[in-house]
């Protein structure tokens, strides 16, 4: 059974639940709103349903209830690596099943037939500015494809609700298949003279490595990249774009050009960058001594006296380290224990947890995964931190676009909340 029959069989068995809650119990209430909510963002307002990952605050992200360490461990991973094919990991978002291997090379060898990339689409990368940012090309040349869209081509000819998740399948899955290729080409046009890498049609982790010209175990690199920022519930910024864009019927092209566009803001896909440059800002101050658990505890005690924070720990929802820290942590232990930037990571990691505990300000303490995301990176020789944010894209299309695949399939309406005034606001304090 091919995936696509296989997320046939679960949107059919999936809708009736979908339905029944809507028909019996759609009046019954899923929490309240506070002034401090509507203001403040619409945090933790219970109002978006995914069923593609959910953010446990003990156990962080799980992906369709598998944690990372489970996930990694059961997907098929290629002959003597370390980390899943991506491929595999789209079939488990998409359908909730671990795919076998024969499932996955199936899927591997169908993104090799997606994964070229129209001409046009480097034409209109070429006229743009050499000095436009890489998330800008990368967005304009996801929404450069939209000609190709076959479910904009589906609701022209006549749309029918219970179809529209199959072409919505097809573009994310031709999406997906060509993003290594597109975000490469990016790179090595921006900031390798225009050398460009053919695609050697291999699987996702290993195309983009060599497309980027940096060697094993960097296809390793990719593929856990990938995936462990792939999806993060659908509240954050880039997920929710995404979805919103989609639920007024607009194709994934659309849908996801915008979400990379709320991806490339400074208060989302920007930190790892900011990260990696304040550690090497510390290395610098500290001349570059080897660090030591009473120079890291004296540091770190002297930004927090000054006001300043420290960036890469804490976290929303989470309330531990975040496991996909741990999974990169696990990486550099062993690929690159003796890094020097990573030695400041991991004594960051050994002292600033109980310091923050000590201090109290910090309802978790732990680090998350913006705290080690930039350090492989560079270590790898991607040393253009402007690039970081691509790479992250090409992850988070990966449950954006599985998740607006299954938004067609069970049919969610227009996204429409309500407005009120500041006025109204505060009529309703007064009341209260």
């Amino acid at each position: 059974m091919s995936l696509k029959e296989k997320l046939f069989e679960k949107i059919q068995e999936h809708r009736p639940r979908t339905t029944r809650l809507l028909k019996e119990f759609g009046g019954v209430k899923v929490g309240e709103v506070t002034i401090d909510q509507a203001i403040g963002g619409a945090r933790g307002v219970r109002c978006l349903v995914t069923d593609i990952s959910y953010l446990d605050p003990m156990e962080g992200i799980r992906f369709r209830g598998y944690t990372i360490p489970e996930t990694m461990a059961a997907l098929p991973k290629p002959e003597g690596k370390d980390y899943p094919y991506v491929e595999g990991f789209w079939y488990l978002l998409l359908t909730g099943d671990i795919p076998t291997m024969e499932e996955t090379l199936e899927l591997v060898e169908d993104f090799k037939k997606r994964s070229e990339v129209p001409s046009y689409v480097y034409d209109v990368l070429k006229a743009l500015p050499k000095d436009t940012h890489p998330m800008v090309m990368f967005s304009s040349a996801i929404l450069a494809m939209q000609k190709e869209s076959k479910f904009t081509a589906f609701y022209n000819k006549g749309f029918n609700k219970m179809d529209a998740w199959d072409s919505m399948y097809e573009d994310s899955t031709d999406i997906l298949a060509r993003l290594p290729e597109i975000a490469a080409f990016i790179y090595r046009y921006k900031y390798k003279g225009g050398d460009i890498i053919a695609n050697p049609k291999s699987d996702m982790g290993t195309n983009f490595a060599t497309m980027m010209g940096i060697d094993a175990p960097y296809d390793d690199v990719a593929r856990m990249y990938f995936i462990l920022h792939s999806d993060h519930e659908s509240g954050n910024a880039s997920a929710h774009t995404t979805h919103l864009v989609a639920s007024t019927l607009s194709d994934a092209y659309y849908s996801l050009s915008a979400g990379m566009n709320a991806l490339a803001g400074p208060l989302h896909g920007l930190a790892n960058q900011e990260v990696l440059g304040w550690l090497q800002n510390v290395i610098k101050k500290l001349d570059g001594v080897e660090p030591t658990e009473e120079i890291m505890k004296k540091f770190v005690w002297e930004t927090l006296n000054s006001g300043a924070v420290i960036p890469g720990f804490g976290h929303a929802v989470l309330r531990k380290t975040d496991p996909r820290y741990q999974s990169q942590r696990e990486f550099c232990e062993k690929h690159l224990p003796d890094d020097k930037i990573f030695k400041y990571v991991d004594m960051l990691y050994r002292v600033v947890p109980d310091i923050l505990v000590e201090q109290g300000k910090a309802k978790n303490p732990w680090p998350n995964v913006d705290a080690q995301s930039g350090v492989i990176q560079w270590f790898y020789g991607i040393t253009e931190y402007d690039f970081y944010t691509v790479m992250f894209g090409v992850g988070r299309a990966i449950g954006v676009l599985a998740n607006i695949t299954w938004d067609r399939a069970l049919g969610y309406a227009l996204e429409r909340p309500k407005s009120l005034t500041t006025a109204m606001l505060e009529d309703i304090a007064k009341k209260a």
